[in-house]
This record gives C-alpha cells, structure tokens and sequence, in this order.
C-alpha cells in the first residue's frame, strides 16, 4: 500500500521519542499488536537513524515508518536513507518538503496558522500536521476557508477526545506521551500495556466510522 494512502486508512501515528534503537522495535511491535499501523520515530531520540533503519527493516512490510522532529533537508535525506516512508517536522521549512518530494516521500510538515497551513501546503506538504493542536474546534475553524487542506493535529489527542477531532474534519492523528511514554523503562509489561493502549485508540477512531 502506498504510504500517503496507508495515513488516510490507518489515520493513527504512534510517536515513539526519547527510545534508544534497542527498544524501538519492541514497543513498534507492541504497536502493531495493537492495531497501530504508522509509526514516527523523531530525530531527538538516541541514535535515531539506526531506530528507523530497525524499524523499517524488522515491521516495515506491515507498518509505514515515519521520522519526526526533521528540521532540515539533510536530517530528510538522511531519514529516507534509513527507511523512513514520511517526514514529519514541527515547522515549515520548504527545503525540506523539496528534499521529502524529490525522494518519493510523503511530506508532513507542522503549522499552525491559517498563513503558515496555507504556505506549507503551496510548497507540496501532502498533510499538514497541526501543531500544536489547542483542540477540535480549532480544527473546525480551520476547515472552514481551507477546507482543501488535509491536517493532522498533533499534541492534545487522546483516546477520549479523537472523536470530536474526526468530527471536526482531520484526516489524521499524532499520537504522543498519551500513548508511548518514552521515559519508562521497556518492561513486558509496559509493552503489555502499551499494546492494550493501542487497542483503545484504534477502537475509539473505529467507533467514529460507524
């Protein structure tokens, strides 16, 4: 499946920051368990580009594999070098949509007003993440005069807010701390945990197709 195809079906983007590479495929894996299908592993994490190598070469056939926190068309390159299937970054910057596009790859860079959307999207960005996202009617106001432009909210999602934020006309969702916590220690059981977590987000978007 094409990437930019798998965002729109999959819509759930687990965040994966602050994880060295040995426990990458772990919680990915966990994930995946959990219905999870789009993975981001940002740059700020240790040793990044050897967790998206990991990644994409262990679950890629079955997850897309994204690289957040991308600053810079180098940081882009070196990302789709490593396996990366979507560039993720918290501003616009048209270097690095250009270097994402020439690769093939899905660009998704974070804006947040109605200018900054607008720009991001003329420059090639595919989606373009909100963010941070303030909440559903923000998104809603949005749609209103750019209503041809996909958004992602990121930051301020959860299990229990995600359907009035699909109601409000997002395509997709960044899914950060309120799923994978970065900071605990990569035990069987949170990995237990973070599969159930999982479980609960994909059911809450489920409930919002029927």
């Amino acid at each position: 499946m094409e990437t930019l195809q798998a965002i729109y079906q999959h819509q759930l983007i687990a965040i994966i920051r602050g994880v060295p590479p040995k426990d990458a495929v772990k919680i990915g894996s966990a994930l995946k368990e959990g219905g999870i299908r789009l993975v981001e592993m940002t740059l700020n994490s240790p040793d990044a580009f050897e967790s998206i190598r990991l990644l994409s070469r262990e679950l890629g056939r079955e997850m897309k594999i994204g690289a957040g926190t991308v600053l810079d068309p180098e940081a882009a390159f070196l990302s789709i070098q490593a396996g990366a299937d979507f560039i993720l970054s918290p501003t616009v910057k048209a270097a690095t949509i250009e270097m994402t596009k020439r690769y093939g790859k899905v660009s998704i860079p974070g804006a947040y007003t109605p200018t900054e959307i607008l720009s991001a999207y003329e420059l090639g960005a595919d989606i373009v993440k909100v963010f941070p996202a303030s909440g559903p009617g923000y998104i809603k106001d949005i749609r209103g005069p750019l209503s041809h432009i996909p958004l992602l909210p990121t930051g301020g999602v959860n299990d229990q807010n995600i359907a009035a934020f699909k109601q409000a006309g997002a395509v997709g969702f960044g899914i950060g701390s309120s799923l994978v916590d970065g900071k605990a220690e990569v035990t069987p059981a949170f990995l237990r945990e973070l599969t159930a977590k999982a479980k609960n987000y994909v059911a809450a978007l489920e409930q919002t197709m029927k």
